[in-house]
This record gives C-alpha cells, sequence and structure tokens, in this order.
C-alpha cells in the first residue's frame, strides 16, 4: 500500500511480531538512493500478487481438500525459505477456525477435511503442528507447484 493514500486491506498477527512505521516519503527516499533496495521491495510485492492469484485459484478451483492440502504445503514451503520447518512439518499457531477463514470453509467443514487428511494419511495438523505424513501425495493431490513464490529472488541488472 505504499503507494495508496490508504491501505486496501488488514492483517492481523498470530504470533508475536514487531512492528516499524515507515513514512512513505522516507521510503521513496531510501529508493532514490539505493534502487536495489526498490528492487527488493518490487519484487516481494510481485511475490504477493502471486500469492494472491494462487489463492484466487485455490477458492475458485479447488475442492476444500485440494485447498487445504495447498496451503499447508504453501505455507510449510514458505517457512523453509526462512528456514524454519522442513520436509517433515512445521510448528503452525493458526487455530481451526483461523484456517477455515483463511480458506473460505466453515470450522466444521474444515475439522471434517484434516479428518480426512489424516485418515488418508497424507498430513496430521494437531497440537500446533503440523506433520507430512506421504509428502509426494498430498503434492500431487493438491498440484502444488511452488514456482509462484519464485525463491531466486530479483533479477537485478549488473
Amino acid at each position: 500500500s505504499l503507494l495508496l493514500r490508504t491501505s486496501d486491506h488488514s492483517f492481523e498477527a498470530v504470533t508475536d511480531v514487531r512492528v516499524a512505521e515507515v513514512k512513505a516519503h522516507d521510503m521513496l527516499s531510501a529508493f532514490s538512493s539505493s534502487p536495489r533496495l526498490a528492487m527488493a521491495i518490487l519484487w516481494a510485492a510481485s511475490c504477493d500478487e502471486a500469492m494472491v492469484v494462487e489463492h484466487l485459484v485455490n477458492i475458485g478451483r479447488r475442492s476444500a481438500i485440494e485447498r487445504t492440502a495447498h496451503f499447508l504445503l504453501e505455507l510449510g514451503a514458505r517457512l523453509r525459505l526462512i528456514g524454519v520447518g522442513n520436509e517433515q512439518g512445521y510448528s503452525c499457531p493458526l487455530s481451526q477456525y483461523q484456517l477455515a477463514d483463511t480458506l473460505g470453509l466453515s470450522a466444521i467443514h474444515i475439522n471434517r477435511v484434516l479428518r480426512q487428511l489424516r485418515e488418508q494419511k497424507l498430513v496430521t495438523f494437531q497440537k500446533g503442528l503440523v506433520r507430512f505424513d506421504d509428502l509426494e501425495e498430498l503434492i500431487e493431490l493438491a498440484e502444488f507447484e511452488m514456482g509462484y513464490l519464485d525463491q531466486v529472488g530479483p533479477v537485478l541488472a549488473k
């Protein structure tokens, strides 16, 4: 929302965070003196946009079980990119209510979907932990491809 007068969305932290306000004028001034910083911010915004598009596909074209599997895989992939979690799983502070809200499902439906994923021995989400029981099958179910997460980073001209 750097270039907008008001934010077009909001967010809520589910864990403790540190927040600092950076005035738009200060940010734009920093971009002038450091084009690489501007490129990095542009890259991050492009990644965010790619994730939003993937989430729209999630809501519009995937079944509840595919949607849930895809989200759990994406979250795991994003956490691995920053060195948190691994291919076996990760810590996840989300409640079933928050997960349901994120995926556009009811709490009762997400409970059924999580039970189904557990019974199929694909993934277990219990007590704040996501454990991948059969990562390859889960990836196939969700048709998960990490390309939209663009792990490489911005292409910077030399």
